[in-house]
């Protein structure tokens, strides 16, 4: 008690201790820095500030996301613990036998990319620490700028302040590209079908060129940063593993210029993992690291195994498997599969402003760019940031398939009148695409199927919007592993008797849509899975709220799906059939109590 009387005195003090954003997170080159200098300093000028709001907004969520997690906890008696510890158990040995130390697989990491490019282009750079972007947004800093504390995606005017001698250098990607191709060049050598990450990084399966040319896995990473050393005259860093997951974990260790291996054994790999802080692992991020910190005590990837009987009663299967599969030190080894797109996308980030022409002149700019896609679709989605870093989502389900750059922005503009006037920093095109090899051609056939061709007409049954006016944060793009797994009823009951094989779930299907399946997007209150009747009550409330609404408006509330029309016909036989009939106290709310509205809904019928 006294610690943390004394932690919270500190805090008050010393408020940037408290202060983590993606500016604080340590990369390469960054160890020696002195943290707290730099939290102190991101703390100071970024105060007041709109950026400053939203992530004060984002740390209260992922607080109230912890307590959440605790009082779940809470929830767990000694029979559920035991039970979820035999489901871990159990999964732990059926992962453990997919486990494959027959591959080889190499990560390559190019140092400092852009910046290493520029000085490359300008050798009077080298030495000085340098900075590829502008003083609004960092793309890339060179080693010598880390040590100041210095990182990418960090504001230009603070990185100025941890380093005063700071070089900018406007960002050329036409350049980047062209050394990326020669990169790439040297990749195919080695493995012809690789994965490209990014510009600056790839995924190799070294195993078969090893065989061939009876080398180990270290001296194929050897030979490989040679020759794009010898392409390019750029230096690169390399990991090399049993599975891609640990690979991308090896590849940073020897930062800039090297290299480690990670042996085909067991042994070997459940040593690494051992001491290997949670956050190294792709797919752990901000949010993900605190929980399994404060709520589980979570800080080593062995430490997942530890606490396996957690992670399986209060995360969804998918997430505690990929837990489980971390301390195990699995990850793919198979080459990664051609999948047919589903949906793009296309966005632009500018400074705030109220420009009304200028959001319809970038709508216009993302149109043609999903044109030149050569892809088309029925879904389309506008996604807006407004100034205070509030995230709006409007989409749209047309009737028929559209594809060029006129029908997507008319439709696009109508999802943006809505919300006009307002402030915004960024606009985003999403587009369910058609995934058949000839899109155009099966999109036209679908349309002579419809009856018409193309219509303007918006099917009434397929209308979609999406009401996703997040004021903290959109938590689709924070992570790339969501934490409750993605698309996956994740409401489950705590409680069960010891003969019972499986958890009690309940499958209710609600009405609306919980972010991150916390938050009500009607209401914004916040209501962990695990409170199923709580939840189901809440999503009861907000129909009742709905069918109010219709009823005062002279709608039929038979618009409505069945599913709730059935269960309003279920409260009221369930009424009818009670011995004593409920009388209802006056209210001051606004809202007709749920049970009432049914009753007079019955009547008026």
């Amino acid at each position: 008690m006294a610690k943390s009387e004394e932690t919270s005195s500190s805090s008050s003090l010393r408020p940037w201790q408290s202060y983590h954003t993606v500016y604080t997170n340590a990369k390469a080159g960054m160890d020696g820095v002195d943290k707290e200098k730099v939290q102190r300093v991101v703390y100071e000028m970024s105060k007041g500030s709109k950026y400053f709001e939203n992530e004060e907004r984002k740390e209260a969520y992922m607080k109230q996301k912890i307590e959440n997690m605790r009082a779940q906890c809470a929830k767990l008696k000694a029979t559920d613990i035991s039970h979820y510890q035999r489901v871990a158990d159990k999964r732990i040995v059926e992962l453990e036998a997919t486990r494959d130390l027959s591959r080889i697989w190499l990560h390559v990491d190019m140092d400092a990319f852009y910046a290493a490019v520029e000085t490359l282009s300008n050798p009077s750079l080298k030495g000085r620490p340098m900075a590829v972007g502008s003083m609004s947004m960092i793309s890339t800093a060179n080693y010598e700028a880390r040590k100041f504390g210095v990182r990418a995606a960090m504001p230009g005017f603070i990185a100025c302040k941890l380093c005063p001698e700071l070089v900018f250098v406007p960002t050329d990607f036409k350049k980047y590209t062209y050394y990326s191709d020669l990169t790439r060049k040297v990749y195919q050598e080695y493995d012809p079908n690789f994965t490209a990450a990014s510009l600056d990084e790839a995924y190799l399966d070294i195993t078969k060129v090893c065989k061939e040319r009876s080398m180990t896995g270290e001296e194929v990473a050897e030979e490989l940063r040679l020759n794009v050393y010898k392409a390019t005259g750029l230096t690169c860093s390399a990991g090399v593993s049993p599975n891609r997951l640990l690979a991308k974990v090896c590849s940073d260790i020897n930062k800039p210029n090297g290299q480690f291996v990670l042996p085909n054994d067991r042994a070997a790999i459940m040593t690494f993992i051992s001491s290997l802080p949670i956050r190294k692992i792709g797919g752990i991020g901000k949010v993900t690291e605190h929980i399994l910190k404060d709520v589980f005590e979570i800080k080593t990837c062995e430490d997942l195994l530890q606490k396996g009987s957690f992670l399986c009663a209060l995360f969804s299967p998918s997430s505690a498997d990929f837990f489980i599969s971390v301390g195990l030190g699995l990850g793919g080894t198979d080459a990664p599969q051609v999948r047919s797109r589903k949906s793009m996308s296309n966005e632009r980030t500018f400074s705030a402003t109220k420009d009304e022409a200028f959001f319809y002149q970038k709508l216009e700019m993302l149109s043609a760019d999903m044109e030149k896609g050569g892809l088309c679709g029925r879904t389309l989605t506008l996604k807006l940031k407004t100034a205070s870093f509030e995230v709006r989502t409007r989409a749209v389900t047309l009737q028929s398939y559209i594809w060029s750059s006129k029908d997507i922005l008319k439709h696009a503009s109508k999802l943006l009148k809505p919300e006009l006037p307002v402030s915004l920093r960024l606009i985003e095109l999403d587009q369910n695409i058609c995934s058949s090899s000839d899109n155009n051609e099966k999109a036209a056939e679908h349309n002579e199927l419809e009856g018409n061709g193309y219509k303007d007409q918006i099917n009434e049954n397929t209308l979609v919007e999406n009401w996703t006016k997040s004021s903290a944060f959109d938590p689709h793009v924070t992570e790339t592993h969501s934490l409750e797994g993605k698309n996956q009823d994740h409401s489950r009951r705590i409680g069960f008797s010891d003969n019972e094989t499986e958890p009690s779930s309940s499958n209710h299907e609600e009405p609306f849509i919980w972010l991150d399946n916390y938050k009500c997007l009607l209401c914004g209150v916040e209501l962990p899975p695990s409170f199923v009747d709580e939840r189901q009550e809440h999503s009861d409330f907000h129909l009742a709220e709905k069918l109010q609404e219709e009823e005062e408006s002279g709608d039929s509330y038979k618009k409505f799906p069945l599913k709730h029309r059935m269960r309003q016909k279920e409260s009221i036989v369930g009424q009818s059939k009670g011995k004593k009939k409920q009388k209802h106290s006056p209210s001051n709310d606004k809202h007709i109590p749920i049970d009432a509205f049914f009753t007079k809904t019955s009547q008026n019928s």
